[in-house]
C-alpha cells in the first residue's frame, strides 16, 4: 500500500510541478471555458506561438492536457474538468488568505497609499514558520 501512495505522490508532484507557472495557469483556466486552438492560445495569452506549445507540451506530458489535431490545427482541452476545479479552489484559497492579510493590515493602521510587502511565508500557518 505504502509503494502505491508514493506512486500517487510522485505523480502528484510532476503535475503541480507542471502547474508551477502563471501562464501555464492561465491555460488551464482558459481551455476551463472552452477547448482551443494554439493560435486562440497564442492571442489570449500574447505570447509567441513556440513559447504556448512549450507549455502545452509540457502539461500534456503529464496528463493535464490532450490534443486533438483537425487539419492543420491542434485543438487542445483539459483531460478532465477537475483540475480547474482544483485550480479555482486553491486561487480561492489565495483570495481569502490575502482578505485575511488585508484586514490584518488595515487594522494595525497601515496607510492604502503604503505599499504591503507579502511574501509566500505569509502563507504559512504558524506552526509552519
Amino acid at each position: 500500500m505504502l509503494n502505491a501512495v508514493n506512486e500517487i505522490d510522485i505523480i502528484q508532484t510532476s503535475l503541480l510541478r507542471a502547474l508551477a507557472s502563471p501562464h501555464r495557469l492561465r491555460i488551464v483556466h482558459l481551455l476551463g471555458e472552452r477547448p482551443r486552438e494554439v493560435r486562440e492560445l497564442v492571442q489570449e495569452l500574447e505570447l509567441g506561438q513556440a513559447t504556448v506549445s512549450q507549455h502545452l507540451a509540457a502539461m500534456r506530458s503529464v496528463g493535464l492536457v490532450e490534443a486533438t489535431r483537425d487539419g492543420r490545427s491542434v485543438r487542445y482541452e483539459l483531460t478532465d474538468p477537475e483540475i480547474l476545479a482544483a485550480c479555482s479552489l486553491m486561487r480561492g484559497v489565495i483570495v481569502r488568505r490575502l482578505s485575511a492579510l488585508g484586514s490584518l493590515a488595515a487594522a494595525a493602521g497601515s496607510s492604502p497609499d503604503e505599499p504591503v510587502a507579502i511574501s509566500a511565508s505569509a502563507f504559512a500557518t504558524p506552526s509552519s514558520r
